[in-house]
């Protein structure tokens, strides 16, 4: 058993799906950190507040964090955006690449093999 979660492990799927969410996981802080200290001020200055994540309404006991939902929707749509572009780009790259020529895929000594067998074809019919 151990030697089958070592396989696994070691495979390429899990190791890069294993960067993905680390490297996903660092984004998604450095895209928090843009919408709580560069987006939200922006904002605030138009709606009068200073802190966007500070907007709640509360009704009898219940509040209402509004601000704090907007900030997620927010870092949503900034990571999804991204998202979409590398994904973009990513399909062009692979599409340029399938959609290349290929060259001609007989080697030297395959053209010499086939030189030899018209040669050998026109002495036989002589």
């Amino acid at each position: 058993m151990i030697q089958e979660f070592k396989e696994f492990i070691a495979r390429g799927n899990v190791i890069d799906l294993a960067v993905g969410v680390i490297i996903g996981s660092a984004f998604t802080a450095i895209v928090k950190s843009l919408t709580n200290n560069l987006i939200n001020p922006l904002i605030g200055i138009f709606l009068g507040k200073i802190d966007l994540s500070n907007l709640k309404v509360s009704i009898g006991d219940a509040t209402f964090k509004y601000g704090a939902f907007l900030n997620s929707v927010i870092n949503f749509f900034i990571v999804a955006l991204v998202v979409f572009f590398l994904v973009k780009i990513i399909n062009r790259i692979v599409r340029t690449k399938e959609e290349e020529p290929e060259e001609d895929a007989t080697d030297a000594s395959e053209q010499y093999l086939e030189e030899i067998r018209d040669l050998l074809k026109k002495q036989s019919e002589k």
